[in-house]
């Protein structure tokens, strides 16, 4: 089974890695490729960042992410993504996920409105290398707490970025990133975390957003040639989330309150890292 748009912390599924297998460290090649599927994402996202306005629906995001990724002849790496626990296969190129939703919301013909805030994620292969990113959106003006979110989400990306470097255990940098988290008064989601990622969408280690003793169990060392995707998810309520729906697949805040999610491909490297999804 394969998770995406956050990969899903409990439970390691039939198809997935165990958390005992050791990372695959990336060679200097690998490391291009996967920026060059990097690019195709940033494309995406660019795009995405000028057609999210108010009256605009979210499949029509869709049709433009499918658009781009056809024309550089790389694969959507959601679109056609099965689990036991939904109803049918994932649709489309992105997930969009509005307000509330926090991960794998389907691109449907609902107009977003102003004040909303969509968060879209996009991974694509090129050449057998994946790449996968996501932003938060404000559609129009957005309300205090919406801004607020949005700032500090992104910042807790930044902040895991800037804390990053070869040698450190990744403990160090979840906690940090939950702390700064949790003192702006919001909360960091747990039921999915960031991954590794290579020739798969997901691949070892679990990268997750927090630290507590459980996860400190799965630590690894962060070391040249690992590349991971690095995910906050962030809700503006409780940190619990539940499915949004019969189909599966939209996972929502269960107190109904805003969430958002930031994320880039970032490599490790001897000095420091190096962002494979920010455009370079």
């Amino acid at each position: 089974m394969m998770r995406f748009a956050g990969r899903q912390q409990a439970n390691t599924s039939a198809g997935e890695r165990g958390s005992s297998s050791a990372p695959m460290l990336k060679s200097a090649r690998e490391i291009e490729l996967m920026r060059a599927a990097g690019r195709i994402v940033h494309r995406v996202h660019e795009e995405m960042r000028k057609l999210v306005a108010p009256g605009v629906r979210a499949s029509d995001l869709g049709v433009a992410a499918d658009e781009i990724i056809a024309n550089a002849g790389a694969e959507a790496l959601f679109r056609g993504v099965r689990t036991p626990s939904t109803k049918f296969p994932f649709p489309s190129a992105i997930c969009a996920s509005v307000n509330e939703v926090v991960v794998h919301g389907i691109p449907d013909d609902r107009r977003l409105e102003e004040g909303d805030i969509i968060a879209v994620d996009c991974g694509v292969r090129l050449k057998g290398y994946c790449g996968d990113s996501a932003f938060t959106y404000a559609v129009g003006r957005i309300s205090d707490e919406a801004t607020r979110l949005l700032d500090v989400t992104k910042r807790t990306l930044d902040l895991a970025i800037a804390e990053m470097r070869p040698g450190r255990m990744w403990s160090e940098v979840a906690s940090q990133m939950q702390a700064f988290v949790e003192s702006a008064g919001f909360s960091v989601v747990r039921e999915f975390v960031g991954h590794g990622i290579g020739r798969e969408m997901h691949e070892e280690p679990k990268v997750p957003n927090y630290s507590d003793r459980q996860q400190r169990k799965q630590d690894f060392v962060l070391e040249p040639g690992l590349v991971v995707a690095v995910e906050p998810m962030v809700n503006a309520g409780g940190r619990q989330v539940c499915a949004g729906d019969r189909t599966g697949w939209p996972q929502v805040t269960r107190d109904g309150r805003l969430s958002a999610h930031f994320e880039h491909t970032i490599a490790v490297t001897e000095s420091g890292v190096d962002i494979l999804t920010d455009g370079r």
